[in-house]
Formats: structure tokens, sequence, C-alpha cells
């Protein structure tokens, strides 16, 4: 869709605010046009000496009363557009928002998040501004332009109206020239302060990152550039906008000229009144506005189409994850991957192949594996954050592509390797899934994580804020806490990917002795590169560059002396060496 589209079907929606606007524009334009032609009148009469006083107080006093007329037409018609134009940046914004909260992993991998603020601000209001000042000064602009002309035609003198506007093609040349300077210059200062917007998401999120590395002022000349970039970007726009005052300038002081030569001619032949002239010089005036208004409504239209090609392409794509399912509430069932294999789009190594692996419900199972073996995979395709091209994943013998995303999410706890927390308390990250959970289910859930403690030591303990992204708490306790929220949930399938790496083996054992007592029949799958955290389990699978190498209990994986054994004991003598 293109942007008048986009504008055209945003009008015919909110019609009737924009006829109402329409009809006290026009009456603003009728009242604007007959102020010129009531003072030419004046004019006259008074060089007639024709005008009496109290009349020409009454005269007077019509024009004070439709000036006060127009300005509270001009308040009224500014609330009923911009009341409508607003709307259609909460509808772009929400859209947006939809769409991002749609999309899959693969989607944000191509995309920077700073730009996507970007576009979520900047460029939506270039859009809104399209939709509200642009469609208000081209109205007012054509209305007035149409008025104007025809009263300086048929109200005046034709031919002196017709020499009058012989500048005006000159204008609307360079006016063509300049707006597609615009449209350029504002696509690149668009793009431009995405990327410094990028930038200073990155630098605020990875901010201890770069203090531990001493990369400050690094970062700091980064930042100039890229700000000097952008305002550069935005300075060039700038002056191309500001080259159609000297254009309009240029046109009405050739056509001042013009009117007064030929006006003064035609007066001095009779031809024309003094009070005549006097209204057409008032009407010549009144073009400034729409040739201003011409030249605004091209740069807002050109600004709001670059924007806009920025956002099409994010509110257009499709989530390389099709919703299509219609199953919504299969409750715990066992899990089975028949001939599952994956490729990460743009790698020519398969993550996962032919992964045949049959999960009972109630079980707990322990995925290892070397770095990069598919662990982590095998819990995305899961949740199905990718798309599966090949092999079969069931829920309770139902594929997951039959399942409803949001009904299949809402029935697992994920506890990724990196836990998000929001800006919130330590409560509130908790409860996230259930906000409606009393404080008794949430210290309950805390203790079970091995978390309970470190939460009252903090300083308004539930109540304390962690901060952004829980810049306020260790790797160890944001875990701990990710662990709590996802056993809130109570979702018949807990996933813990990784999620024990950053607490000691001592608090390790304890979790997990918890997760055991707690299970009430829920399913588990546990990646961990320390094994001691799927020593229990019921069954264990070895992942070797995305294939299951071995598989069986811990003490058969053990008497099988495989990778499992070798690491185990590896691991084993580590610990003993790091207690001694």
């Amino acid at each position: 869709m293109t942007l008048p589209r986009l504008l055209l079907s945003f009008v015919s929606r909110h019609r009737r605010a924009y006829c109402l606007a329409a009809l006290m524009l026009a009456a603003v334009g009728v009242l604007t046009v007959s102020i010129p032609r009531q003072v030419g009148h004046i004019v006259d009469a008074l060089a007639a000496h024709q005008l009496p006083a109290d009349r020409l107080f009454i005269a007077l006093g019509e024009l004070a009363l439709m000036g006060i007329a127009i300005y509270a037409l001009r308040v009224g018609w500014r609330l009923q557009l911009f009341t409508a134009s607003y709307r259609l940046g909460v509808e772009l914004r929400t859209r947006l928002y939809r769409q991002l909260t749609r999309q899959d992993a693969g989607f944000f991998q191509q995309q920077r998040t700073g730009d996507l603020m970007a576009r979520a601000t900047n460029d939506i209001d270039s859009v809104e501004m399209a939709a509200g000042e642009a469609m208000l000064a081209g109205f007012d602009g054509l209305l007035t332009l149409v008025l104007v002309l025809g009263m300086m035609t048929l109200g005046i003198d034709w031919r002196l109206a017709a020499a009058a506007l012989l500048p005006f093609p000159l204008m609307a040349y360079a006016f063509n020239r300049i707006s597609n300077q615009i449209h350029r210059a504002w696509g690149n200062a668009l793009y431009r302060f995405g990327s410094m917007n990028d930038h200073v998401q990155e630098t605020l999120s990875g901010v201890r990152t770069l203090r531990a590395l001493g990369l400050e002022a690094l970062n700091d000349r980064q930042m100039t550039r890229l700000a000097a970039a952008a305002s550069a970007s935005s300075l060039s726009a700038q002056r191309w906008e500001a080259a159609f005052e000297p254009a309009v300038g240029l046109a009405l002081v050739c056509a001042n000229v013009i009117t007064l030569s030929l006006g003064g001619y035609l007066v001095w032949h009779g031809q024309l009144t003094i009070g005549a002239l006097t209204s057409f010089s008032m009407y010549l005036v009144q073009l400034i506005w729409p040739m201003y208004a011409a030249g605004w409504v091209l740069s807002l239209l050109q600004r709001g189409d670059a924007a806009w090609q920025r956002l099409r392409p994010v509110l257009d794509a499709e989530p390389a994850v099709a919703d299509r399912g219609r199953q919504t509430d299969l409750g715990p069932g066992a899990l089975a991957f028949a001939g599952v294999s994956f490729h990460y789009p743009g790698q020519d190594e398969p993550a996962l192949a032919d992964i045949q692996l049959e999960i009972p419900h109630g079980q707990t199972i322990g995925i290892v594996g070397p770095t990069g073996s598919g662990k982590s995979t095998l819990l995305r395709l899961l949740l199905r954050h990718y798309p599966l091209a090949h092999g079969r994943i069931t829920w309770h013998g139902v594929s997951l592509d039959d399942i409803r995303l949001d009904a299949l999410r809402g029935m697992i706890g994920w506890v990724p390797q990196e836990p998000f927390l929001f800006s919130a308390s330590v409560a509130a990250n908790i409860a996230l899934v259930r906000p409606e959970a009393g404080r008794d289910d949430v210290e309950r859930v805390a203790r079970l994580a091995a978390v309970h403690d470190d939460i009252l030591r903090l300083p308004q303990g539930y109540d304390t804020p962690v901060g952004e992204k829980g810049v306020a708490l260790s790797g160890g306790q944001r875990q701990r806490l990710a662990i709590a929220r996802a056993l809130l949930a109570d979702a018949p399938l807990l996933l813990l990917d990784d999620a024990l790496s950053a607490v000691d083996t001592l608090t390790e054992h304890q979790i997990l002795q918890h997760l055991r007592d707690a299970r009430r029949g829920r399913s588990v799958l546990i990646v961990s590169h320390r094994l001691s955290a799927v020593a229990d389990a019921d069954h264990i699978v070895v992942l070797g560059a995305g294939r299951i190498v071995e598989q069986g209990c811990h003490d058969a994986l053990l008497a099988r002396d495989g990778w499992y054994a070798s690491q185990w004991r590896y691991q084993q003598l580590e610990a003993s060496l790091d207690a001694d």
C-alpha cells in the first residue's frame, strides 16, 4: 500500500471529522476572500466621499466580526483534523507493536532494535503529519487559491489576474525540483537517525561491558560521528525545505511588480478603480499562503513517503512461523520428535539432523552435548521460534503446527540461557505470568528456586526494583528469578535452557531437589553443560553435531564409556580440584 492509498483509506474511515473540518475551512476561505472585497468597497466609497461615519463604523464592525468568526472556525477545524490524524499515529503504533510481537527470532536477527524504535517514533510521526498538517494545509491552500483566483479573475479584472500569474509556472517547476531533493534528503535523515538510535540502545544495554573493556572514549567518538551524520542529514533536508520560501518570495515579488505596473496603467486610463486595485493587491497578498502551503504540503508528503517506505516492509512482513493451528487445550501429554532436521537461515550445515526422540509425560529429560551440538535449537523448535521444514514434532499425538501459538507457549514454562527481567519489582517479575498471584504463591516458587533468602537480603525485599534487565541483581539471582517465574506458570512442560549455569553446585543441587519434589507430573527438559544437573534425570540425550549420539540413564551412559562418561569424569575431577 502506498502512502496516498493509506491516507485515503484513513480519511474515508474518519470522513465525518475530515468533512466537518473541510466545511469549517470552506467557511474560513469564504470569509477570508470577502475581506479584501469589503475593504475595496470601503476605499472606493471613501474616495467618492459617499461613506458617512455611522456606515463606516458599521462596515468596520462587520470586518471585526468576520475576523472573530475566522479565528473561531480555525480553532474548530484544527481540533477536528488533528484529533483525527493522531488516531492514525495510534493505529500505526499499535499495528507495528502487534507485528513485532508476532515476529520470529529470524526477523530480529535481521533488524536492529534501535532502528525499529526510530520507526515507531520519528517515522510514524512523519506519516501522522502527512495525515494532519499536510491534509490541512493542502485543502486550505487549494480552497484559498481557487477562491482568490476566482475573485481576482471574475470579481476584479481577468487581464490583471492573467498577467500577475505569469511568474507562477516557474515557481511550480522549482517546487518539483525541490520536492525530489527533499524526498531523498529525508529518507537519508531517517536512516541516519535510526542508526544513531540503534547505537544508543546498544550502548545502554552493554554499558557494563564497555566500562569493563575501557571503551568509553571509543564509544563516545562513534556516538559523536553518528550524531553528526544524523544532524547533517537533517540539516540538508531542512535546507531544501527552506528553498521553498525564496521561490515563493521571488514569484510574488514579480507578481507585485506586474500588478502595480499594469494596475497603475489601468487606473490611469480609468479602466480600474483605486479600490479595485487595492482589493487585487490584498488578494495577491493572500496568494502567499497557498504558495507556502504548496511547498509545506510537498515537504510533509515527501517526508511522510520516505518514512512510509521504511515502515511498510516491517508492517507487511509475514512471520516465518505461521500461526494456523486450531487446537487450544490439549492438556499434559507425551512429546515426540520424528525425523526432525533443521538449518538456520543462511547456513549450510544442519543444526539438527534426523532427531528421533520419545518423551513420555511426567519425565525429566536431560539434554547435553558439546557447544554447538544443537541443544538450545531443540528447545527453540519445540517453542516454535523457527519454522520446521523437515520432520514432525507432536504433543499428545497432535502436531505442533496444529496448535495455536499462544496456546502452545502457554503450556510451556521456559527459562532461557539469558533470562530477561523487566524494570519492575522482584515480586512483579516473578508474577509476570500470573499477575493475580498472591504474595504467598510468589514466595513459594521463590523458595523452590532457592532465591527466597537472597530476596529477603535486598533493600526492600520482594518490592525491590531490579532495574533495567535486572541490572541490580547478579547473574545467578536473575536465573533463579526466571526459574521461579516459570514455576509459577504451573505449565505442564518446563524447559530449562542452561538455566543453572550462573549458580554454584550446592544451589544447583537444592533447585533440582525442589524441582523433583514439586514436579507433580510435569515434564521437564533440562539443557546443561554441567552433567551434575542431569545426572538424576529419567533419560539423558547426548547430542553431537546436531545428531543423537548417545541416550539412556546416567548409569547406562557411564557404562557405555562414550562422550558422556568421559565428560563426567572430567567434571568430577575438576570439582574435586576446586574443592581442594
